[in-house]
């Protein structure tokens, strides 16, 4: 499984351990998202950094559209099918997508690739970013949830 992990609350007044959490995971500013692994190192950074993300486990379709119009290479070049066949051993967004979502690759694993995705905005906001996904809001875990997010940010 593979974790879409995305900041959603600023850099003001950050706890430097936090502060630390969030460089280690390479969000650095709100609306970035990343995907990781899901292993216990990134379990035990997204406990300490629970107050100023929000993840869940992306599904392949979700992740594709993502990479599709979000996704850049270094010079601010778009990831297109052509890039993701001649950089990895799969043959369109779609493949890469799922091999990421079965754990058999990481989005890092492209050549030249941006290890983030700068989104927009949400449409339609957020629930609220002083609060746990569970108590109404919008941070933490949400489970299979964070498609529904991601597509709003795209």
């Amino acid at each position: 499984m593979a974790y879409t992990i995305i900041r959603l609350r600023g850099q003001i007044n950050v706890n430097p351990k936090i502060k630390d959490t969030l460089k280690y995971l390479r969000l650095n500013r709100v609306n970035h998202a990343v995907v990781l692994p899901e292993n216990d190192t990134t379990k035990g950074m997204l406990q300490v950094a629970k107050d100023y993300v929000t993840w869940g486990e992306v599904s392949a379709e979700t992740l594709a559209a993502a990479i599709a119009s979000r996704g850049r290479l270094v010079g601010d070049k778009p990831v297109t099918d052509d890039v993701v066949k001649a950089g990895t051993a799969y043959g369109s967004i779609q493949e890469f997508a799922q091999a990421i979502v079965d754990g058999k690759a990481q989005y890092k694993d492209l050549a030249d690739v941006k290890p983030l995705l700068r989104l927009h905005p949400a449409k339609k906001g957020l629930e609220g970013i002083k609060r746990s996904y569970q108590a109404g809001g919008a941070l933490g875990y949400r489970g299979a949830d964070i498609n529904d997010l991601v597509g709003r940010m795209i």
